[in-house]
């Protein structure tokens, strides 16, 4: 039961899901500015810190991830903003949060049945 306890699989998935709202909100963020001049589409990036503190067995910390704004080229009034690619940016991490809500809800329930059966 201590492994389950123990596992850093909640707090993984705990980051995931705050990483992954972040980049909703920036993702948001960019699609309501697809018009504004000289505004600059936001990337969030909390994969590399996750990866990195799995891959040393630190357990990952709960943030937002870092936003850096895109590099991409320009349209003529300095804005960068793809809404094609912001839209299908917003699917994706809506998928990825469902399966990370899931994953989470089965890690608890594992748990709760652990405890019940001791």
């Amino acid at each position: 039961m201590s492994s389950l306890i123990g596992d850093i699989t909640p707090a993984a998935l705990h980051a995931s899901l705050s990483g992954l709202a972040q980049r909703q909100r920036v993702t948001a963020d960019n699609i309501a500015n697809v018009n504004t001049p000289g505004f600059l589409a936001g990337r969030v990036d909390f994969e590399s810190s996750l990866k990195g503190a799995l891959r040393n067995g630190e357990t990952p910390t709960i943030s937002g991830g870092t936003t850096a704004r895109s590099l991409e080229p320009t349209n003529t009034n300095g804005n960068n903003v793809n809404l094609d690619q912001e839209t299908l940016i917003a699917t994706e991490t809506g998928l990825r949060y469902q399966l990370a809500l899931n994953a989470l809800d089965g890690k608890y329930n594992s748990i709760r049945t652990s405890l019940r059966t001791s």
